[in-house]
């Protein structure tokens, strides 16, 4: 089986906003996977089940919050007895411009709660990100207000984009795995756009 976890926060008040990507792309691989999300009390998380490419696959949004994110991601691996290949972790990056993804088989959680939560209880770096840039192009005196609200209307159709690309490269990670994916998409610039009046 491949997991691919999209980390966010739950509840009304975070939805649409730029720290909440990974949802998005876990809401996007179901809709185009036909698959519906349930809540799973017992891992912590909204899941979705089916297949893709011929693996079976599973969806998950913890709802613990980003910081305990690590609770419900280490359920869902040992319960099922997965090895860290087979887990993708899909989150924004303040640490990335807008218009690029980073896809890595493991490193430092790079200040991001999320990642952080999750390498703690699995015990190890060794874990395949898909990283969604979200820097702005524009100085931002403070990060973390600006990644829980609603982004300026010029960022919110890169960010669309920026789901969308997500998506097909998490696609990519399941038919062809993570180096392939990286080797495509690492690269990439989407878009470079300026906000309007800079």
């Amino acid at each position: 089986m491949k997991i691919i976890v999209g980390l966010g926060n739950p509840g009304s008040r975070y939805a649409a906003t730029s720290h909440n990507l990974g949802f998005d792309v876990a809401d996007e691989l179901a809709r185009r996977w036909g698959l519906s999300f349930r809540m799973s009390r017992g891992e912590k998380a909204e899941v979705a089940e089916g297949t893709y490419a011929g693996w079976p696959v599973m969806l998950a949004k913890p709802v613990t919050f980003m910081n305990l994110s690590g609770e419900a991601v280490e359920r869902l691996v040992k319960q099922r007895d997965l090895g860290p290949d087979d887990l993708l972790i899909v989150s924004d990056d303040i640490n990335l411009p807008i218009g690029r993804l980073r896809i890595r088989p493991g490193g430092s959680h790079g200040g991001h709660n999320g990642l952080r939560s999750i390498i703690a209880r699995l015990g190890g770096e060794r874990l395949p990100r898909l990283r969604v840039g979200i820097q702005p192009s524009w100085e931002v005196e403070d990060l973390t207000r600006y990644v829980l609200q609603k982004p300026p209307p010029f960022e919110r159709e890169q960010l669309r984009e920026m789901v969308d690309l997500s998506t097909d490269a998490a696609e990519m990670w399941v038919r062809e795995g993570c180096e392939p994916a990286a080797d495509r998409y690492n690269g990439m610039r989407r878009f470079d756009v300026e906000p309007e009046g800079s």
